[in-house]
């Protein structure tokens, strides 16, 4: 078994076999959005989460980094944007693999979007990250989200699927992708795909029960987990709505309002 093999088996949970990834990298896209301060007790809370990895741009990874117990994966964010950039959907790799190590990195993560003109940059700096983590036994997990000038419908089950299909040809060893809940590409891509897929927390403004629906979704769909952010640090109570994300990726309990 070889590392990035042996660090892949550690992401995943070993009774339920997926995944609860705690996005935390919004930061630096977003600015100082609700929530954010919130970023200590959260992790703070991570050993009785049911979390397997958080996901930290390398400035927090730098300070907040200790905080993420042992048996959690620590995964770096390599690429980062801003909303008020020309366009918001433009990413550049703003971390090496080599410094994400030095903070402690069990895997890597990049966002990659397609359906606009920077596309096939993005795409080089995802085949190269992943050619250079593989060399040190270090996991990828992309998500890839087709977002841009020439997109009507980020969620539509066609464009999703072709998402899942990037991660399966380009080398990450995960790829997340929104839950698009029209059509059955979808699930098609998900069956065919050799590497794990998440789902991530879907659209902005949704409420909670929408947003765990969703994942529920993508659960039943064949997905193997999923990566949350706002919908668990933006909401009045960010350690419960951790633990329901848990329940779901774990256990796909039922849905409630309570």
């Amino acid at each position: 078994m070889n590392g990035t093999n042996r660090r892949m088996k550690r992401l995943f949970d070993k009774d339920s076999g997926n995944a609860l990834i705690l996005a935390l990298d919004h930061g630096a896209n977003d600015g100082m959005i609700e929530g954010l301060g919130n970023i200590q007790s959260i992790l703070e809370a991570l050993p009785a989460s049911g979390v397997q990895g958080v996901i930290l741009n390398k400035g927090l990874a730098k300070h907040y980094g200790s905080l993420v117990p042992p048996e959690i994966n620590l995964i770096i964010q390599l690429n980062a944007g801003t909303r008020h950039g020309s366009p918001s959907y433009n990413k550049n790799l703003v971390c090496s693999i080599p410094e994400a190590l030095r903070l402690g990195a069990d895997a890597v993560s990049m966002h990659v979007n397609i359906g606009n003109e920077f596309e096939d940059r993005m795409l080089v700096d995802l085949g190269d990250v992943t050619n250079e983590a593989h060399q040190l036994g270090i996991p990828v997990l992309a998500t890839v989200i087709a977002r841009g000038s020439h997109i009507v419908n980020e969620h539509d089950s066609t464009l999703v699927a072709h998402c899942i299909r990037i991660g399966a040809e380009l080398g990450p060893d995960i790829v997340a992708v929104p839950f698009p809940n029209n059509g059955d590409a979808f699930g098609k891509a998900v069956a065919a795909s050799p590497v794990p897929v998440l789902v991530t927390g879907g659209p902005l403004g949704q409420t909670l029960e929408g947003a765990l629906s969703n994942t529920l979704g993508g659960l039943e769909s064949g997905c193997k987990g999923c990566c949350i952010g706002r919908n668990i640090f933006q909401t009045e109570n960010p350690i419960e709505s951790m633990e329901k994300f848990a329940e779901i990726a774990h256990k796909k309990a039922i849905i409630s309002d309570d």
